[in-house]
């Protein structure tokens, strides 16, 4: 399995090495520039600053009229970052090998959990598969937290399904300081725990299934310290990246308009038309877990969707679902069920990965 692993995270340095030769943010450029810098984009950027500087450096926070809005984003990565970083030079180098191995622990940990659902023996390979070359598959080669998330929260689930709740619960509160789906997990584990338990002596674990909303609450009470503020994660969020809420139709409709009503430059517009698209994937998936009920996969992506669909507009669907495991299960079981569908998605995705990747990897915004 990890020989599918190592050739799709070559494919993708490939195409970092090429974008940064033929993709130069000046066209007449004569030089490349650093061997990493495709990967230092976006999101990156905050998760440096944090580990590098601390949330609130010399004094300054969201009372500053440049600030960056950096506790938007959860402690774990940075942490991870900074600990890696003591031993790792350059800090891009550190964020890429976190990525690359929770990458690989998280693709080790779906290969099981794919082989709990479907009884063909290739199951695991093939869900693999379809993670690994969906179209949003670089951002489990970045910088980035979701692949320290899924390398926690798959773990998580398998645990769930052996019974083994403190190992579930503690995996899980892991997860949420890495990331607010962390909470998302909790309840789908929770939701599990109630509908799997039978005997007394099964609901003894119970009170491990709060441990999760510790991170959270800590963090929440550690922003207050040094803002006054409670909710100061979301007002960051807010002030950054329009997460004020909206009803759900009416993120949609910005959404499409800024999709498709010329009121954004072509690579935005292209971007929220994915969003748009990944919106309806994301329904699709819990309209059909809830038809099978499969209610804690079907919470767990609900409230991702209910979380990503009620800002201003859609943004971030996209890379969400990365970490959607009960998506890529699904289609594994469609893909080995009909080879004509198998060939058919791989046809369709591939240029929508190479699109996504390129997009990263040349600066553009990429969901």
């Amino acid at each position: 399995m990890l020989w599918l692993y190592l050739l799709t995270r070559t494919a993708l340095w490939i195409t970092a090495y090429g974008a940064r030769w033929l993709f130069p943010a000046d066209a007449g450029a004569r030089d490349p520039g650093p061997a990493l810098a495709p990967f230092e984009r976006w999101d990156w950027g905050h998760f440096l600053n944090v580990a590098r500087d601390g949330y609130f450096p010399a004094g300054s926070g969201p009372w500053d009229a440049e600030w960056d809005n950096r506790e938007a984003f959860f402690p774990g990565f940075p942490l991870a970052l900074r600990a890696v970083h003591t031993v790792v030079p350059s800090w891009t180098a550190a964020g890429l090998l976190i990525s690359f191995v929770t990458g690989g622990i998280a693709v080790l940990a779906l290969v099981r959990i794919a082989r709990l659902y479907l009884p063909d023996s290739d199951a695991g390979l093939r869900t693999a598969q379809l993670l690994l070359l969906s179209p949003c598959a670089v951002f489990l080669a970045t910088g980035y937290s979701e692949s320290l998330f899924l390398a926690l929260a798959l773990p998580a689930w398998l645990a769930a399904h052996r019974r083994n709740w403190p190992q579930a619960a503690t995996l899980a509160a892991l997860a949420t300081t890495v990331r607010i789906s962390g909470l998302f997990l909790a309840a789908a584990l929770a939701l599990h725990f109630v509908l799997t338990a039978r005997a007394r002596s099964d609901w003894r674990p119970l009170p491990w299934l709060a441990l999760p909303a510790l991170p959270a609450a800590l963090y929440s009470w550690y922003l207050h310290a040094r803002t006054g503020d409670w909710m100061a994660w979301k007002h960051a969020q807010e002030r950054g990246w329009y997460r004020h809420f909206h009803a759900p139709w009416e993120a949609w409709s910005n959404t499409w308009e800024s999709a498709f009503e010329q009121v954004q430059t072509t690579g935005y517009a292209f971007m929220f038309q994915a969003e748009l698209l990944a919106m309806v994937v994301g329904l699709a998936l819990v309209a059909l877990l809830a038809h099978r009920r499969h209610w804690p996969e079907a919470a767990y992506v609900g409230l991702s969707l209910w979380a990503l669909g009620t800002s201003y507009w859609y943004q971030s669907v996209p890379r969400a679902t990365l970490l959607w495991w009960p998506l890529w299960i699904t289609l594994a079981a469609w893909t080995l069920r009909s080879p004509r569908f198998r060939t058919a998605y791989f046809c369709l995705v591939a240029p929508l990965s190479t699109l996504f990747a390129l997009t990263y990897l040349t600066g553009r915004w990429a969901g």
